[in-house]
């Protein structure tokens, strides 16, 4: 695949904006306003909103490099799909009416779509490992960063030999060398992630840990783990709606605390102990 062919939407356009002429000038300064929204608009009423012809609109997605317009389109819906929060923005005025309703009930649907499927047995088995493991790791990207952060925070609560990847000033290979069989691993997979998470998951699975995949990516069931998690994260607006993922991460925590009973009793203790003689709370 050319240097061409892997440019996003986005970039196709600006690079080819120099040699545009002002009519198709026009277009893409009208598709760049909110470009997901090509992805609802046929030729005709494209042209029709940026003032141009239908044989603009022809010529024009030709210079960026696809065969057709219906191709441009679904180039589009590729990149709405990815996570791309610019393509997911939808125009003036649209859906101006309800917003708190929308959102509290895509909220709560995602949450019974993330928990409801979910097997006692499978997550009993998965919080027994992550108690008993010589050390827990929470690896995030992005979106998955502050999941992970929390989720090892809640933990360390109840045990110690937590850590949380990638670490400031760390390359995730001076982490990974540590990473050994009696470990637990949770790598939250949530888009857009990095080109790297294949090639991380096929690492943790050779460290022989045992891995648990948590998120929302297209190819979450074939990354390489006993155990995959996945989150719905449908939102009523520009950006994904995580919701689901913190309650999985709250269950996940809350279990935790159940599963090492007195052990974590004494720990959760000696913090408390050390709030108040450090007066830090």
């Amino acid at each position: 695949m050319s240097p061409a062919q892997k440019a996003s939407f986005v970039a196709r356009i600006r690079d080819a904006m120099p040699g545009l002429h002002r009519s198709e000038k026009r277009l893409a300064e009208t598709i760049l306003n909110f470009p997901g929204q090509l992805a609802s608009y046929t030729a005709t009423e494209l042209a029709r909103i940026a003032g141009v012809s239908n044989a603009t609109v022809t010529r024009f997605v030709r210079k960026i490099g696809y065969a057709s317009f219906e191709e441009a389109r679904q180039a589009v819906r590729e990149e709405q799909t990815a996570g791309t929060a610019l393509f997911r923005v939808a125009g003036e005025g649209a859906q101006a009416g309800g917003q708190l309703a929308r959102h509290a009930a895509q909220s709560q649907l995602n949450v019974e779509q993330t928990l409801a499927p979910l097997d006692e047995a499978e997550i009993d088995a998965l919080v027994a490992a992550m108690a008993s493991a010589r050390r827990l790791w929470l690896v995030g990207f992005r979106a998955g960063q502050p999941f992970a952060r929390y989720l090892g925070w809640q933990v360390l609560q109840v045990r110690s030999d937590v850590t949380v990847l990638p670490r400031d000033g760390e390359t995730l290979a001076e982490s990974l060398a540590a990473i050994e069989p009696a470990d637990c691993v949770i790598l939250f997979a949530l888009r857009r992630p990095p080109r790297l998470l294949d090639a991380l998951a096929a690492e943790l699975a050779r460290s022989g840990a045992a891995v648990a995949v948590l998120g929302d990516v297209a190819q979450l069931s074939a990354l390489p783990a006993r155990w995959h998690l996945p989150c719905a994260t449908a939102g009523s607006g520009a950006l994904f709606n995580h919701a689901g993922v913190m309650a999985l991460c709250g269950m996940l925590a809350s279990r935790m605390i159940e599963r090492t009973g007195a052990t974590g009793r004494r720990r959760l203790s000696a913090i408390e102990d050390l709030h108040d003689s450090l007066g830090e709370i």
